[in-house]
């Protein structure tokens, strides 16, 4: 027994250990990998700007600096709450949680990026309560609460979020709060407790729409749990769904009006090798990311269309293999050894939040369901199996080497996950800025010129405000609102031209004037010589 309280002591220590290590990672370097486009829109909407406003108010057609572009990215006394709330009604598919919190931040702390971003880290940090909480739900073990929490503590797509000036560690921690406040509610089938909950997923929802199917694997556990009956904890659940969908009717009706525009690039077809080859690596971030071997792996450029794709390395496979059998075996092991409440609840959360975005992918194509970030409260239930299996194993009645294995395996599992993030951390740019993913290329390319221009469309205005926190003070930009450019960019030692819209490209190249030379393909930069 001595012995055996020991070993306990010794996993706790390596786990706390571990947990620290993840808080690092989530604060370290926090501001200096690329300020990608979909933050620069979120700071844009928090400062109270609505993308078609920030079009029409950056200054065009004349040269500015980079202050005169990252004005519209930082809180000013013209723009109150009530613009943020404007802005964001614009964009109903963006919920307002995040960016109030954020706002706040700013109003506090000022509006850089380590600010934005320290919002998500911060949030995400009540992960590591939450899901040892809802282990405790779940299995009434705390040792797989521990293993829970330094899983996703080092879980490199987790880190990555946590570091993102967006929703998306707020999904997370709402997806474990609600899924604790529901199995509580079932368990002690109280009024107070489905008021809790309906509270947990108004919290949910106004944190982001993708909540609904969280909901909604909640409403199939429960029918499946009851086989299929009307309970009165069916109902109860159901009304407080009802109720705390309902808190949330005037952003649906704006979500409707704005639904034409909103998500038109999740639609775009790609391959279906494509869709599985993103699957497979997005699930294989769940512990071990160092970017790759990404053969052939295509990440959308929503408004340029060009993807990114990475050498090939032959060790991926296997490493992809190893991860697939071994969260089946978790759940083989779950499902074997827990009862039917506690796995079915996993196992509904992953298959419900999943099927929802793969089935539309598969019958009428695109791409929801190679999105990571729109897959975490699946992946969550794939992390706690993952943690029941290794807590299982440590201490269940197994001879001496094979318990020694399984700790082998669980320190293999969690040091993946931590050189991941020490890479990570490193790293200028990742695989989830997608279409910026280029910019510190792009912009070394542009910083060693002498007196440079930066041309660009007005409308392609968020791509280079991105570019922006990658360029030296001294960079000049010119924004062109039709096709027409001034004659004093003749006053520019070198000019480029970056990510223009097609009708400015055209007419670029069809003027004898300048000459065009691509100079970075990926990255959408080209060299413009005046000829004339």
């Amino acid at each position: 027994m001595t012995h055996f309280r020991y070993k306990l002591y010794s996993l706790h220590f390596f786990l706390v250990t571990v947990i620290l290590l993840g808080i690092f990672f989530r604060f370290v370097n926090l501001d200096k990998k690329v300020y990608w486009i979909d933050e620069v829109h979120t700071s844009v909407r928090v400062v109270g700007y609505k993308k078609t406003e920030f079009v029409d108010e950056v200054p065009s057609d004349r040269i500015i600096n980079i202050k005169d572009l990252q004005v519209f990215q930082r809180l000013s006394p013209e723009r109150n709450w009530f613009d943020t709330i404007n802005a964001l009604a614009a964009n109903a598919e963006h919920t307002p949680a995040y960016y109030a919190i954020a706002r706040l931040a700013m109003q506090m702390f000022g509006s850089s990026v380590a600010v934005t971003r320290g919002v998500a880290a911060v949030i995400s940090l009540f992960v590591f309560p939450c899901v040892h909480w809802l282990c405790l739900e779940l299995f009434a073990a705390p040792l797989v609460g521990w293993i829970a929490m330094a899983l996703v503590a080092v879980s490199p797509i987790h880190v990555l979020y946590a570091q993102e000036a967006r929703q998306y560690s707020l999904l997370t921690v709402t997806t474990l709060l609600a899924s604790i406040a529901f199995l509580r509610a079932i368990r002690q089938k109280r009024k107070l407790s489905w008021g809790v909950y309906a509270l947990t997923v108004v919290l949910g929802l106004y944190s982001h729409l993708l909540f609904l199917l969280v909901s909604f694997a909640h409403g199939v556990y429960l029918l499946l749990r009851e086989q299929f009956c009307v309970t009165k904890n069916f109902l109860a659940y159901l009304i407080a769904s009802l109720v705390a969908i309902a808190t949330l009717t005037p952003w649906i009706i704006l979500y409707f009006i704005n639904a034409s525009s909103i998500g038109e690039w999740t639609a775009r077809a790609i391959s279906f090798n494509t869709l599985i080859q993103r699957w497979l690596l997005n699930f294989t971030a769940l512990f071990f990311d160092i970017q790759v071997s990404y053969n052939n792996v295509q990440f959308f450029d929503v408004e340029a269309g060009n993807d990114i794709q990475f050498n090939t390395n032959d060790i991926l496979p296997y490493i992809i293999t190893v991860f697939i059998v071994l969260v089946v075996y978790a759940f083989y092991i779950l499902y074997s050894r827990t009862s039917t409440s506690s796995w079915l609840f996993l196992v509904t959360l992953l298959v419900v939040t999943s099927i929802s975005l793969v089935l539309p992918d598969l019958i009428s194509g695109g791409q929801r369901s190679s999105i990571a970030r729109y897959l975490l409260p699946g992946y969550l239930a794939i992390q706690v199996a993952v943690a029941y299996l290794f807590a299982n194993h440590l201490t269940a009645s197994l001879k001496y080497l094979q318990q020694k294995v399984w700790q082998f395996i669980l320190a293999i599992v969690l040091a993946s996950g931590v050189v991941s993030c020490i890479v990570s951390a490193q790293a200028e740019t990742w695989w989830n800025k997608y279409s910026s993913y280029y910019n510190p290329d792009v912009a070394n390319i542009i910083n060693q010129a002498n007196q440079p221009l930066v041309i660009s469309s007005q409308r392609r205005v968020s791509r280079i405000t991105s570019l922006s926190y990658e360029l030296d003070p001294q960079v000049s930009i010119l924004l062109v609102s039709e096709t027409e450019v001034p004659d004093d960019i003749k006053r520019f030692s070198e000019i480029f031209l970056f990510r223009p819209d097609a009708e400015l490209q055209a007419k670029l190249q069809n003027n004898p004037k300048y000459k065009l030379e691509l100079i970075h393909a990926s990255g959408q930069l080209w060299i413009v010589q005046i000829t004339a």
